[in-house]
Order: C-alpha cells, then structure tokens, then sequence
C-alpha cells in the first residue's frame, strides 16, 4: 500500500478547492510521469472515474486517488502547500524522485 502524507496546510487549501469548484465527493488524482532527464512532472485534478488499478489514499481528510504507475512513484511522498517567492503553491516532497531535494522547510505540522 502506498503511504503518502498530507499537510493540514495542503489539506486544508485542497478541501477550499473541493467547496471552490463545485467538486464535492471528488477524489483528488495525482498522476506522476517520468520526463525524458528522469525527473517526476506531477498533475493534480479532481476525479469522477475510478479506473481498474486505481489505488485510493484518505489523509487528512482528503482522498486521493492514483493509477498503479503513479502510485509507485509516489510512496512515501508528502503533498504541501507553501509560499514560494510570495505565491501560495502546492509541492511535491518525493524522495523518488531522482532529481529530489530535501526542502529547507515545510508545515509538516
């Protein structure tokens, strides 16, 4: 089973964005593809369809849901929600990713 951690920052701007669009009951699918250098490009969207294969993650409130592909990628990884140069942005803190840098900070909190 895949093990991925939630911010209650992250959770609680996702659950805003849930009530924002009108995607009450939607999980939230994280999808990972692997660029030509190796390094991970992340996508993150609401989700009406549950494929087969498809693991679901409840953390902090919030289900995910990822394809068996993307799911592998992401174990371990942590999803936070952080200013970066005065911008509120979502981040992907993932030590499976080749191309991984131990964040100076986040609100693991």
């Amino acid at each position: 089973m895949t093990e991925i951690t939630i911010t209650k920052a992250a959770a609680k701007q996702v659950i805003h964005s849930v009530e924002e669009t009108n995607a009450v009951g939607l999980p939230l699918r994280i999808a990972i593809k692997s660029l030509e250098n190796g390094a991970f490009h992340y996508q993150m969207g609401f989700d009406d369809q549950l494929d087969e294969g498809d693991e679901q993650i409840q953390s902090q409130g919030v289900l995910l849901v990822l394809d068996k592909d993307s799911a592998v990628k992401a174990n371990r990884m942590t999803l936070d929600f952080v200013e970066i140069d005065g911008n509120m942005e979502f981040i992907f803190i993932n030590p499976n990713d080749p191309h991984y840098r131990p964040p100076a900070q986040s609100s693991l909190d």
